[in-house]
């Protein structure tokens, strides 16, 4: 019996990187209000966040609920002297 090959969808997302207090990094995704994560290295919290936002996905999925899909943004850091 042949298996059946399930195809996959790539989403994109603009994940947040705050630096934490205590030392590592905070993680929010605008998109996904309310989804905040966390890791003790950068490595750990892109790691995290990858987690966080496929298990938030699944849950929508099980709700029957429709995936966010973020709009194509421009985002840039303005140098503002005084």
């Amino acid at each position: 019996m042949a298996k059946k090959l399930i195809r996959s969808k790539e989403f994109f997302y603009t994940a947040i990187y705050k630096p934490a207090k205590e030392g590592g990094y905070e993680v929010t995704v605008p998109v996904l209000p309310g989804l905040i994560t966390y890791g003790r290295t950068l490595e750990e919290a892109r790691k995290m966040v990858r987690d966080a936002i496929r298990c938030h996905m699944e849950g929508l999925l099980k709700e029957k609920e429709s995936i966010p899909r973020e709009e194509s943004i421009l985002e840039e850091r303005v140098a503002v002297s005084l």
